[in-house]
């Protein structure tokens, strides 16, 4: 298994230092760098993510209205259900780490098969899965919510989470990307 794999969409990695298998469950614990406005959408899920800058400032958007920007050096631990974002405010690359507490496997594959999906043309200009069953599964297994839209549409993506699993087609996205 890969313990570098790159976003070739938005250009970013991630690096797998201990996984939660690694772990015994305890950490997911990554190294991530992120290309000047880069970032993720605001989401919650049930687990903490701790942020630390290494190089470069770190942007950390909390709930909907304050925002926190890390120095190198400097980390802030996102609690489970907190709603929140990174994202890069300087013109150039940065490098941070996150420790997912506890580890989440799911967590893993999710990132894995997205990279994998967008290195394989599967996804959107914004790296984003195509396919709504593919969507489904990497927010189902990952335990991803967002606000709005995506928060409404949520119990129709674990019915679709659900058949994908029973169907084979979640075993097969793990077999071809997180393996």
């Amino acid at each position: 298994m890969k313990r570098t794999i790159v976003n070739p969409i938005v250009k970013d990695t991630v690096t797998f230092l201990q996984t939660a298998k690694e772990s015994g469950g305890k950490i997911t614990d990554l190294e991530l760098t992120l290309l000047p406005e880069g970032g993720n959408v605001l989401h919650n899920h049930n687990y903490s993510e701790k942020f630390t800058a290494i190089d470069g400032e770190l942007g950390l958007k909390l709930g909907k209205k304050q925002t926190m920007i890390l120095k190198p050096g400097e980390s802030y631990t996102v609690p489970a259900m907190a709603l929140h974002n990174f994202f890069n405010p300087t013109d150039r690359e940065i490098r941070f780490g996150i420790q997912v507490v506890p580890g989440h496997e799911g967590f893993e594959n999710m990132l894995r098969i997205l990279y994998g999906l967008a290195s394989d043309g599967l996804t959107d200009k914004e790296s984003k899965p195509k396919s709504l069953t593919h969507l489904a599964i990497v927010l189902c297994m990952a335990e991803l919510n967002a606000p709005g839209l995506l928060t409404l549409m949520l119990p129709i993506f674990k019915i679709i989470a659900k058949k994908a699993k029973k169907n084979g087609e979640e075993q097969k996205l793990i077999d071809r990307y997180c393996s």
